[in-house]
């Protein structure tokens, strides 16, 4: 028996909706651009063209928009995730993931991580969407770091979380900021060359 389709939403809903996702994008430009600590409310509320009560109706702390965003981001590489074929070399991979989140952080769309001590750490924490997609993109990450290491791709000495906080640190790689405020790479050669001594090391060939 077919499944019944799923109720449409209502002209309000769309309207709240697409709203929210405003919201999200406009503060997902300004972590980007300013981090969590210098980012504003207002200047969240400014951008989307809302009342700063209006935002708040949405999201009730500063902490929660930007939570907010980092779960919309993690979903994003989750999705990104999926688009691999099954079947490519587990380096490859790896390669794949890292440049992409190398264009985001070029292209202005990669939130700053927050400091130690910031308040929206422990926001992040408690929210489900976020921690519930961080863990799901590490666990395949982990495994494809893994198993190019049993095929002597990756130095197998290394602790697999080392590598994967290594790959996870280019997505906000002062480095690429530094070579394309030189002005002498597009950002394609900028992400190539990163990846080269990422992967490849600093040693001659």
């Amino acid at each position: 028996m077919p499944s019944a389709a799923p109720a449409k939403r209502s002209f309000k809903q769309q309207m709240l909706q697409a709203r929210e996702d405003a919201i999200i994008r406009a503060v997902n430009l300004l972590l980007a651009e300013k981090g969590f600590e210098a980012m504003t409310v207002d200047e969240v509320a400014a951008q989307v063209g809302i009342a700063k009560a209006s935002l708040y109706k949405h999201f009730p702390s500063k902490e929660d928009l930007a939570a907010a965003a980092m779960a919309h981001l993690m979903g994003q590489a989750q999705a990104f995730l999926d688009t691999l074929p099954e079947a490519s070399p587990p380096l490859d991979k790896l390669r794949t993931v890292v440049r992409w989140t190398m264009a985001l952080k070029l292209g202005g769309e990669m939130p700053s991580l927050p400091s130690q001590n910031s308040t929206l750490r422990a926001t992040l924490v408690a929210h489900k969407a976020y921690m519930d997609g961080l863990m799901d993109v590490s666990d395949r990450l982990g495994a494809w770091i893994e198993a190019a290491q049993a095929q002597g791709l990756i130095n197998p000495q290394l602790p697999a979380i080392a590598v994967l906080y290594t790959l996870y640190a280019r997505a906000c790689d002062p480095v690429l900021e530094f070579l394309k405020l030189g002005g002498q790479h597009s950002d394609d050669e900028i992400i190539e060359l990163v990846l080269s001594t990422c992967f490849d090391g600093l040693n001659a060939r």
